[in-house]
Formats: structure tokens, C-alpha cells, sequence
């Protein structure tokens, strides 16, 4: 399993896993605890003094031209691995707003089947599927609801670089009904500084 941190990001880990591939088809070790370590609780929007770790993993498939995102967790980190396909990947660091910064720290990347990223709290995240894509990706806390937050995928403060046309019929990406409604960068800052 091959790793290197984010040079843009603080906290962001990118790496690939490794396939064990044969006649029958493949084997892929997803995670590790004694080779990833332990997780740091600001990285997991823990509070201080205490340990975390994953314990939900989930499976995302999506079709080409699908864009999630993009979500941040206030409370939870998250580690995606791509399974199958490729995908454009965004990331972006709302921490330094919420610190009084007045602009995000923007990182994308494109990631193939075995590739992988973790993000942690405090840094939105979405992605596109150039072609059919499953992701796995494993998250610190339990699905609750409580700690889903959004803004638009196409927000001009964040001017995330998205590939655009996308592979589907109108070049436009195919959105939840979420994710189209998502309220902008600059009002998601202030709701979460408000205390939302």
C-alpha cells in the first residue's frame, strides 16, 4: 500500500493498494489499522485526548456523467478507495474559512481503481464519475444524518476545476435533488459559524 500526504491540504492522505491479481480475478487488502495507524481526533473532528476509528464502510456506485458533492462532515473522516472505474476527485479545506480565512483551499485529482484518499473532518468533498465507479469508503462515525452538510458543486468561491462537459447526453453531471439545492460556499460558512 503506497501513501503520500496532500502538499495543499493538511491532513489529506492519497495512496493506491495493492492488487493481488490472478486466472480467478483479484484480491485487494482495503485497510489496515496496524498499517494506517492510528487517526488523529482533529482529523476525525474528535475532541482532543480521545482515539478514533472507522467503524461503518460503505459501497457508492455510481454511472457516468454522477456527481456527489459536495458534502463535509464537521465530525467525521473519511477514507475512499476506488473499487472499480475512475473519478475526479475534489477536495475542499473550508477549515481556514471557518478560522476567518476569506478562501477554501482547493486540491483535485483524478483516482483509478485502487486509489485512494483520506479526508478529514472540515474538508468538503465530491466527485465525478468519468466512467462507472464503485466506491468503498469507510467514516469514523455512524450515519445519523446530524453532521451532513453541502454547498453547490459549482460554486465560484470554491471554483473547483470539475471536467466539464461530463460523459452523459446534455454534458451537464446528473445531481441529487440534494445536491442540486446545496446553498453556497460562503452561506455554509456562516451557518456553521452561527453554530448550525
Amino acid at each position: 500500500m503506497s501513501e503520500a500526504a496532500s502538499e495543499t491540504i493538511p491532513g489529506v492522505r492519497f495512496g493506491t493498494v495493492e492488487r493481488h491479481a490472478d486466472e480467478r480475478g483479484a484480491f485487494r487488502e482495503l485497510w489496515r489499522a496496524s498499517t494506517v495507524g492510528w487517526i488523529e481526533a482533529s482529523d476525525a473532528g474528535a475532541a482532543e485526548g480521545t482515539t478514533s476509528g472507522f467503524v461503518q464502510a460503505n459501497l457508492s456506485t455510481s454511472s457516468p456523467g454522477v456527481l456527489r458533492g459536495l458534502h463535509l462532515h464537521r465530525h467525521q473522516l473519511d477514507r475512499w478507495v476506488i473499487a472499480s472505474g475512475r473519478a475526479f476527485i475534489a477536495l475542499v479545506d473550508t477549515r481556514p474559512m471557518l478560522d476567518g480565512g476569506e478562501a477554501p483551499r482547493v486540491e483535485t485529482r483524478v483516482l483509478d481503481a485502487d486509489g485512494w484518499v483520506q479526508i478529514p473532518a472540515g474538508v468538503a468533498h465530491g466527485f465525478l464519475a468519468l466512467e462507472a465507479v464503485e466506491l468503498v469508503y469507510l467514516v469514523t462515525t455512524e450515519y445519523d444524518g446530524t453532521d451532513e452538510r453541502g454547498f453547490a458543486w459549482d460554486d465560484p468561491l470554491a471554483a473547483v476545476p470539475w471536467p466539464l462537459p461530463v460523459p452523459t447526453s446534455d454534458g451537464r453531471p446528473i445531481l441529487s435533488d440534494r445536491d442540486r439545492s446545496n446553498p453556497s460556499l460562503a452561506e455554509l460558512v456562516a451557518r456553521l459559524r452561527a453554530g448550525d
